[in-house]
């Protein structure tokens, strides 16, 4: 199949996509994206070919290194200051975030990643650099280089640059050397970024359009520019994406072993990897779920460890039974613990492992991590360079943007009333409210506390076998805020001791929208209860000129589609993100847990 991927992708790129039907390659409805005609429209194969074209073009690492320098150059000689800081607006920036934590960005700009449109993760950006650094706002525009990277219809990158914007426009500081940004020519990104004069970038080396958003790293331009604003070995970096073909039918094989344990019902992925690359994680359930999670016939979910522990996991001779394991060992990093792997596979439960030498980039980790997708995707069936509940999600936001601008505002539209207004709720301590009301189970709410009603809902829908994993996601910033780091502990705990202690299954704790994008590919018919938390008042940064009404329009969207698509979903709204909110939350799921206890 290697050669016949190859074959096809080498077809495109010498004689068009436009010269490609849909029936002339079975590998065409794994990766193009095809017209109703059954004509080929867009190729998502430049995750792959760019590593093939590198080999042949020894010179682009000197290609991404001048155009940093330039940018550099350009910053200090309009700003007489150097670069400093650097603002990735991004819906999607886990490659960023796992360079982060790797520790391979620390000679460069200090990075801050906003991937999401709630005012608040931009204004804490802000803050978190004026209490480290004590500059002047001025002073912080003028050394920052703003990067915008745009797929599709989403409104994030545009929002974000254009609120951005304001902040130069308000302190009088010519934006024009400090703006930069990656889109399609019909994004909205692109738009936006023509009519302000910013800087442009192609997202690719070869400057073609084959490349999904999330399949940017390791090799395109907006993974490799923040590698190089550090000073990072970009050679070693590419060349560590060059693998053998022993190296990617390993990965199909990983791809055959996840696929065949999914139909056996084996269909959470639970992730082990080194200390070091603990990062990782997050860019590889991005991947992968948004990858392959579209199969309506198998379910998958990656589910993230930090260790195993058996304690949190059904007995593999239960018929509950849902895991395998992956680990990933690196020759010199510390971890997974080897024993641990060992007593899971004596214990009976599947284990693969996917080893790598010593000195092995995350480039190359990343690499084979593309490779296992396609195989997966190949062996289910989907496409695994789209991604149409995403866009679905996207327009759905912005529409409902809309309306609530033509209403006044987030809570005058017809969808937070009618969710405010249900009889299907439940308070707790006056200031924690679950809602009902789009559930898909039947569950009786009267007479019952909100603990009460949430153990309810989790009893009803596990006895029914309705739920075989969950989410908590918060719409809001947990990266810079206080408030949100507070708010994200708080459902770490929930999520340890209601769901894996407790209930014996994978939850994910993520910040909504930008990690919970992947979930809306799920299939309808997928047993996972997503808990929605949301504060009732969000803030806002005025002097962006930046209100909250998209990413609450965001939360509607998510809530409305899971939703619609038959998922089990509930709602939480805080009163504010106070201290005493904080503490009614943490009390709210620890009643759930002893409610749960009790029942048991």
């Amino acid at each position: 199949m290697y050669a016949r991927l190859r074959a096809l992708d080498s077809r495109a790129r010498v004689q068009g996509i436009t010269t490609l039907r849909k029936e002339d390659d079975p590998l065409i409805p794994i990766g193009m994206e095809t017209d109703a005609a059954g004509c080929v429209t867009r190729s998502a194969y430049g995750v792959f070919n760019l590593a093939w074209q590198a080999e042949q073009h020894p010179e682009w690492p000197a290609v991404v290194e001048a155009e940093v320098n330039g940018i550099r150059t350009a910053i200090r000689a309009a700003h007489k200051t150097p670069l400093r800081f650097l603002l990735w607006c991004a819906s999607g920036a886990e490659d960023k975030a796992m360079y982060q934590a790797a520790g391979l960005l620390r000679r460069g700009p200090r990075l801050y990643i906003i991937d999401s449109t709630d005012p608040v993760k931009l204004r804490t950006a802000f803050e978190d650099i004026e209490r480290r650094h004590g500059l002047s706002i001025t002073a912080v525009l003028r050394s920052m280089l703003v990067i915008g990277v745009g797929d599709g219809a989403s409104q994030t990158p545009v929002m974000n640059l254009e609120k951005i914007a304001n902040l130069y426009e308000r302190y009088a500081v010519d934006p024009r050397p400090n703006f930069l940004y990656m889109a399609r020519d019909a994004s909205p990104l692109a738009a936006a970024g023509l009519e302000r004069g910013w800087m442009r970038a192609e997202l690719q080396l070869d400057n073609a359009d084959s490349v999904a958003a999330r399949h940017s790293g390791p090799l395109t331009r907006a993974s490799l520019y923040p590698l190089a604003l550090a000073k990072a070995d970009l050679s070693s970096w590419i060349a560590g994406a060059f693998l053998e073909e022993d190296d990617i039918q390993t990965a199909w094989r990983l791809g055959a072993f996840i696929h065949a344990h999914g139909m056996a019902g084996r269909d959470k992925l639970t992730l082990l990897l080194p200390r070091a690359w603990a990062g990782a994680g997050p860019w590889t359930k991005h991947g992968l779920e948004e990858s392959v999670a579209k199969c309506a016939e198998v379910g998958f979910r990656v589910a993230l460890a930090t260790k195993p522990k058996l304690a949190n996991y059904h007995s593999p001779k239960d018929a509950t039974q849902d895991r395998v394991f992956l680990a990933v060992q690196v020759k010199g990093l510390d971890g997974p613990d080897a024993q641990k792997i060992a007593a899971l596979r004596r214990a009976g439960y599947p284990v693969a492992v996917a080893g790598f030498a010593t000195g092995a980039t995350l480039s190359r980790y990343m690499q084979f991590i593309h490779y296992t997708a396609f195989g997966l995707a190949y062996l289910r069936g989907v496409n695994f360079g789209t991604q149409p509940s995403v866009d679905a999600f996207q327009a759905t936001a912005n529409c409902l943007h809309s309306q609530s601008q033509a209403a006044g505002g987030v809570e005058r539209t017809a969808q937070w009333q009618t969710m405010l207004k249900s009889p299907r709720q439940a308070r707790h301590c006056g200031i924690v409210t679950l809602h009902c009301d789009r559930l898909c189970v039947e569950v009786d709410v009267r007479h019952t506390s909100a603990p009460e009603m949430y153990a309810a809902v989790l009893r009803k829908l596990g006895g029914e076998r309705a739920m075989d994993a969950a989410e908590l996601a918060f719409f809001g910033d947990t990266r810079y805020s206080p408030a949100g780091v507070a708010v994200r502990k708080v459902i770490e705990r929930a999520a340890e001791r209601i769901f894996r202690a407790r209930l014996k299954m994978p939850v994910d704790v993520l910040e909504a929208p930008a990690m919970h994008l992947p979930s809306h590919e799920l299939a309808g018919g997928a047993r996972c209860l997503s808990t929605l938390i949301v504060n009732e008042k969000p803030e806002q940064f005025p002097a962006a000129r930046y209100a909250p009404d998209h990413h609450m329009a965001q939360f509607l969207a998510a809530y409305g589609m899971l939703a619609g698509r038959g998922r089990p979903v509930v709602a939480v709204t805080l009163k504010n993100l106070g201290e005493e909110s904080l503490a009614a939350l943490d009390d709210f799921f620890h009643r759930t847990a002893a409610c749960l206890k009790a029942r048991v």
